[in-house]
C-alpha cells in the first residue's frame, strides 16, 4: 500500500480521502490555493502545498504547479477526487511520468473515454443500448443540419468532450440550431478545447440512472447497485438515491451486464460510473461513462458498506478485488441531498463568510455530512458552490426521506443562501416520494 498521498483537490472530497488514509495509516499532502490557504480541513493533512492564486487556472487546473507539489512531498501516489483534474488524461500522463501512481483508470484509457463518441461506438460494438443518434463527432453548421434531417428534433446537441452538464442544449425547433450550436461551439472552445458535437434523439420523461462498479487489474468487474440521480436542474444532480424506486431486479441485472460489457471492452481500471437514461416506456440507454469517484459515491457506501476510496486505493496498489458480484448486499435505502452556496430559487451564486453553522446530530448508521464548513468559513466565487453533503439511511425508502428532512431542517448555514429549502421542497412533493419523476421534476415544482 502507498506510503503518502498527495490529493488534488480541495473541499469536501479532499477532506473525505483524508478519512480513509488516516484509517489506513497512508499520510496525506493536501494542497491549496490562495483563496482556501485558511481553510480548516488543511490542517486534518500530515502536509499542505501552496499551488497558486485563487483562479483556478493557476491553482487547482495547474498541472505543473501540482505536479510540483508531488514532487516537493515525495508522494507516491495522487487521488484526484471529482471535478478539476480528475477526468483529464495530460494530468494523468504527467503523474505516470513522474514515477507516481495514479489513483484512477490508466490514462490511455482515460484519454480514449474523454470523447462520448468513442465510448457510444464501443456500446454499439458490444451491443449495449445507446441513445439513437450519431456515434461520430462532427463540427460544422452544415453537418449539424444534416444530421438534423437525418434524426428529426426535438435533440439534444452535445459536446463530444464535454462534462459536469456544460455543453449540452435541447434543439426545439429549426429556428433554434444556429442559436444553440453557437452556444455550444463556444462552451466547448472555453471549457474544454473543442468544439466536436454529437446529436441524441431526445429521450421521452427520462430518468437519470447510474451503476458504480469497481475493476481490477486482471479484469475482474463488480457492480454495486444503481443511484436514481433524475433530481437535477441545468443537467446538475441535486439529490440522489439508492436504490431507483423504479428499477426491478431483473432490470437490475441487466444494467450489470452492460456495465460488465463496456468496461471489459473500455480495458478500464479503478472505480468508475456508467450513466444511462431511462425513457417513459422503461427503456434503458447507455449515456457515457464517468472515468472518477462521484459527488455521490456515498449513498453506495451506506448501502453496501463498502468504503470505495479504500478500493480505488487498492486498486492502483495492485491488489485485486476480493468480492464477487454475488458477495454485493444493497441493505435498505440512502438518499443524499446536496447543499449547494446557491439562492434556492434563481440558483445564482451566494458567496460570502459562514457567519453562524449548526449540524444536525449525527448517526453513524443513519446519518452522515460531507463538508469542509466551519463557522467563519468564506465561500469564495471561484469554486463550484457545492458546500456539503447531507446523507441519510434507513431500512425503506419513505423512512430514509424522513430521517433526510429532519436532518435538513436542523442543519443552519447563516451569512450566505443555501439550496436547503430546495431539499426541502422536493422531499415534501408528492412525485418524489411517490417515486414518480422524471429529469423535469424540479421544473414542475416550479410552475406549481
Amino acid at each position: 500500500m502507498f506510503k503518502k498521498i498527495l490529493i488534488a483537490n480541495r473541499g469536501e472530497i479532499a477532506r473525505r480521502i483524508m478519512r480513509t488514509c488516516r484509517e489506513l495509516k497512508i499520510k496525506t499532502a493536501a494542497i491549496y490555493s490562495d483563496a482556501d490557504k485558511d481553510a480548516f480541513y488543511l490542517q486534518e493533512a500530515d502536509e499542505i502545498y501552496n499551488i497558486g492564486p485563487a483562479n483556478p487556472l493557476k491553482s487547482y487546473l495547474n498541472n505543473e504547479a501540482i505536479i510540483d507539489a508531488v514532487k516537493k512531498a515525495g508522494a507516491d501516489a495522487v487521488h484526484p477526487g471529482y471535478g478539476f483534474l480528475s477526468e483529464n488524461y495530460s494530468f494523468a500522463e504527467a503523474v505516470v511520468s513522474s514515477g507516481v501512481t495514479w489513483i484512477g483508470p490508466p490514462p490511455g484509457v482515460m484519454k480514449a473515454i474523454e470523447s462520448k463518441c468513442y465510448c457510444r461506438q464501443i456500446a454499439y460494438r458490444v451491443n449495449v443500448p445507446i441513445i439513437p443518434g450519431t456515434i461520430a463527432p462532427f463540427g460544422s453548421l452544415d453537418e449539424l443540419h444534416k444530421v438534423i434531417a437525418e434524426i428529426g428534433l426535438p435533440a439534444f446537441l452535445k459536446l463530444d468532450k464535454g462534462g459536469g452538464g456544460k455543453g449540452i442544449e435541447v434543439i426545439q425547433d429549426m429556428a433554434q440550431i444556429r442559436d444553440v450550436w453557437e452556444r455550444v461551439l463556444r462552451v466547448g472552445m472555453v471549457a474544454f478545447g473543442s468544439s466536436d458535437c454529437y446529436l441524441e434523439a431526445q429521450v421521452v420523461n427520462p430518468r437519470h440512472i447510474e451503476v458504480q462498479f469497481l475493476s481490477d487489474k486482471s479484469g475482474k468487474c463488480i457492480c454495486l447497485g444503481e443511484r436514481e440521480c433524475s433530481t437535477q436542474r441545468k443537467h446538475q444532480k441535486i439529490i440522489e438515491e439508492s436504490p431507483s424506486p423504479v428499477v426491478k431486479e431483473e432490470e437490475r441485472h441487466a444494467l450489470y451486464e452492460y456495465t460488465r460489457k463496456l468496461v471489459a471492452a473500455m480495458g478500464y481500471e479503478g472505480a468508475g460510473t456508467i450513466e444511462f437514461l431511462r425513457s417513459d416506456k422503461g427503456e434503458f440507454h447507455f449515456m457515457e461513462v464517468n472515468a472518477r469517484l462521484q459527488v455521490e459515491h456515498p449513498v453506495t457506501e451506506f448501502l453496501t458498506g463498502m468504503d470505495i476510496v479504500k478500493s480505488q486505493l487498492e486498486v492502483a496498489a495492485g491488489t485485486n478485488l476480493r468480492l464477487n458480484q454475488d458477495d454485493i448486499k444493497l441493505e435498505g435505502h440512502a438518499i443524499e441531498a446536496r447543499v449547494y452556496a446557491e439562492d434556492p430559487v434563481t440558483f445564482s451564486p451566494s458567496p460570502g463568510e459562514i457567519s453562524n453553522l449548526q449540524f444536525p446530530d449525527l448517526d453513524n448508521r443513519h446519518l452522515r455530512i460531507d463538508h469542509a464548513i466551519e463557522k467563519g468559513s468564506s465561500v469564495t466565487p471561484y469554486y463550484d458552490p457545492l458546500i456539503a453533503k447531507v446523507i441519510a439511511w434507513d431500512e425503506t425508502r419513505p423512512k430514509a426521506i424522513v430521517r433526510l428532512e429532519e436532518a435538513l431542517a436542523a442543519f443552519k448555514v447563516e451569512g450566505i443562501k443555501t439550496t436547503i429549502p430546495l431539499n426541502l421542497q422536493i422531499l415534501a412533493s408528492k412525485e418524489y416520494r411517490e417515486g414518480d419523476f422524471n429529469t423535469s421534476l424540479i421544473e414542475k415544482l416550479f410552475k406549481k
